[in-house]
């Protein structure tokens, strides 16, 4: 018995070792740059769960000897376990997926505080209803999860798949075009692309947006339909485009923050299209007295306000309608923080007739401050 326990009781011996010689050289650099030991904080507060959590996350990004083998760490479980850490997921041939909108995409909705699809709808129609109002027609453009559109990208079994794969996507998107919101289909889109042999991938391998051939795609779409729609005449192009070469690491690979696995992978190569004043030979630049102004997350800022500049999605439907656009774009709040933001800023109403809002599809779930209500601000 005592020969069996031996190997046990050495390794707790080993492990708790390794646990005071980190906490104890943590400790002695802290108190050598001058500062308090940091989990001295654990005495100045109440231990609620909230500091526990806070004061745990802090010890572990502050703590100096993590610092230097987490990245190494990091680097033997991507090679040897494919694990791409908290944020994200290696599908197949190098491309990245963001793991919240796999998890949206797979995993049943268990609403946490009180985050609902009823929320989705109700804030949906309220917003499209206090538009109304004013004479303001809405127009909602889902942006898909890139695993809605590529799924057999993420895995074998996963296979080809025409349209929305979750089933909270369709409920929702049916309900809301029962109750006469317009929405502009870029599952149909997309599915539609994917089918041309030859054709350019809508999404990025590395990242969790679109391509420059996706947000195209989705820029025509969206003008096509609002004069499909009546709600707008296009006007003589005042545009020109010109080609704009980017290479960068996707957003989903830079998540990870392992320099040392970024490195296995080459940056993607982007050919994008700048949007120039024809007359002047200007980059595209809003306007704030458009007749139309554009709500979005980081589907619009990709290639617009990052680089090349002036070549993202509201560049690109100025374009194809011929007249400058009004826009505000929250990464990661299309589903209330901008709103919120327009609340903020009257002044920005004004004149408008049409109002396209993009989100993406994961947002039903995740979308940040959930879905609210947002009263618009007084005329």
């Amino acid at each position: 018995m005592a020969a069996r326990r031996f190997p046990c009781i050495c390794l707790t011996v080993v492990f708790l070792a390794m646990i005071a010689v980190v906490a104890v050289s943590q400790i002695a650099l802290e108190l050598r740059a001058g500062g308090p030991p940091q989990i001295a904080e654990l005495f100045r507060q109440k231990p609620t769960r909230a500091n526990l959590r806070r004061l745990e996350s802090s010890l572990e990004s502050g703590c100096r000897i993590g610092q230097m083998v987490r990245p190494w760490m990091q680097l033997a479980r991507f090679v040897l376990l494919e694990d791409a850490g908290d944020n994200a997921i290696l599908g197949r041939d190098g491309w990245f997926f963001y793991r919240p909108a796999v998890q949206y995409l797979i995993e049943p909705w268990s609403p946490e505080g009180g985050q609902t699809q009823g929320n989705v709808f109700d804030a949906i129609i309220s917003f499209r209803d206090g538009l109304a109002k004013r004479g303001i027609q809405l127009l909602v453009m889902l942006a898909p999860n890139k695993a809605s559109v590529y799924p057999e990208m993420l895995a074998d079994r996963a296979g080809e798949h025409a349209g929305p794969i979750n089933a909270t996507t369709t409920d929702i998107v049916t309900r809301l075009k029962q109750a006469g919101v317009e929405i502009v289909d870029l599952f149909e889109v997309y599915d539609l692309a994917k089918r041309r042999a030859g054709s350019p991938a809508c999404y990025l391998a590395q990242d969790s947006h679109w391509s420059p051939d996706g947000m195209r795609l989705a820029a025509e779409a969206v003008a096509n339909r609002l004069v499909d729609l009546g709600w707008i005449e296009k006007r003589p192009t005042r545009y020109e485009t010109r080609s704009a070469r980017v290479e960068r690491h996707g957003d989903v690979l830079r998540m990870m923050r392992v320099p040392q696995v970024e490195r296995l992978f080459e940056p993607q190569r982007m050919d994008c299209t700048q949007v120039v004043d024809a007359e002047t030979g200007q980059l595209y630049a809003d306007d704030p007295n458009s007749p139309v102004l554009v709500l979005g997350d980081s589907f619009l800022r990709i290639f617009e306000r990052d680089e090349p500049g002036s070549g993202g999605f509201v560049a690109h439907l100025a374009s194809n309608l011929g007249f400058g656009l009004s826009s505000i774009v929250s990464d990661g709040g299309a589903s209330t923080l901008v709103r919120q933001q327009l609340a903020r800023r009257p002044a920005l109403l004004r004149g408008k007739t049409v109002v396209v809002w993009e989100f993406v599809e994961r947002d039903f779930r995740f979308g940040t401050e959930g879905w609210q209500r947002v009263p618009l601000p007084p005329e």
